[in-house]
């Protein structure tokens, strides 16, 4: 039987794949992948994310969270939006969402302040939280820690934090998500993080379009309109493949684990009282 696999994180709503989305969605299907998280990232995009989880029920759970690289774009009614979409999907996820001091000219206040909206969105909500991060996690860590968290816990998602922060972030719920650019040689540091994460807590995810793994990864080539190489969604098996080998184990049983943890983390919660 063909292992099943669930990506904890891609972005199907993206322009780049709009010319042949259909096509890509039924190679998904294919390759086994049954369920996914498409992330919107801001006000332009969660109308075709919430299309998105109208037209494939079945295979796509919706998230809408304002990106800390599109935080300085939005609207004054951008939490309003955000909020009145959760009324038709009130299982959504909240994200993608986070800290970024990786980007030129970033605000970290400002971008904290965006962030603890959401966070608390989610915890009111007990809704699925997906974080980013680069190069922010002292500050993340001491939003979560000083926060009230949504009680499923939260997905630190491509996680490329160190492995002595997986324990902090564990304790606080955290979940954590493999991306296939983590298979390049030059990562062995968060190849490392990865091996300390509670088995429990692993997830899978493409990123997709984002995050290209290493060539010999690559089972579903895509080219945006002008040659660029993109990541499809239907490399997850291979991803996975190559995580299992990292870690040691069996890729059907890596395929179990994660499936069981991804339904565990994302399966619909009623809301805190």
């Amino acid at each position: 039987m063909t292992p099943s696999f669930c990506d904890a994180h891609n972005h199907l709503q993206d322009e780049r794949f709009a010319p042949g989305l259909s096509d890509v969605i039924s190679t998904s299907r294919e390759a086994g992948i049954t369920r996914c998280v498409v992330n919107g990232t801001s006000e332009s995009d969660w109308p075709q994310v919430a299309a998105l989880a109208r037209s494939h029920p079945d295979l796509i759970i919706p998230s809408f969270g304002l990106h800390p690289w599109k935080a300085h774009q939005r609207s004054a009614d951008w939490f309003t939006i955000l909020t009145d979409l959760f009324a038709e999907f009130p299982h959504a996820g909240v994200g993608e969402c986070g800290l970024d001091r990786w980007m030129n000219n970033h605000d970290l206040p400002d971008q904290t302040e965006v962030f603890l909206q959401q966070l608390e969105l989610a915890a009111q909500l007990n809704s699925p939280l997906s974080i980013h991060c680069l190069q922010a996690w002292g500050p993340l860590l001491d939003c979560l820690r000083d926060h009230s968290r949504p009680e499923r816990g939260f997905l630190l998602h491509s996680y490329g934090g160190s492995a002595p922060l997986v324990p902090n972030f564990s304790t606080l719920g955290a979940y954590f998500s493999f991306s296939g650019y983590f298979l390049h040689p030059r990562k062995e540091s968060t190849r490392q993080a990865f091996r300390q994460v509670p088995a429990d807590r692993l997830l899978l995810e493409s990123d997709a379009p984002d995050m290209l793994p290493p060539e010999d990864f690559v089972t579903a080539s895509l080219l945006d309109p002008d040659g660029t190489a993109l990541n499809h969604p239907a490399n997850l098996p291979a991803i996975a493949s190559g995580l299992a080998k990292i870690l040691g184990i069996d890729p059907e049983d890596l395929s179990t684990l994660t499936n069981n943890n991804f339904t565990r983390f994302f399966t619909p919660y009623p809301a805190n009282p």
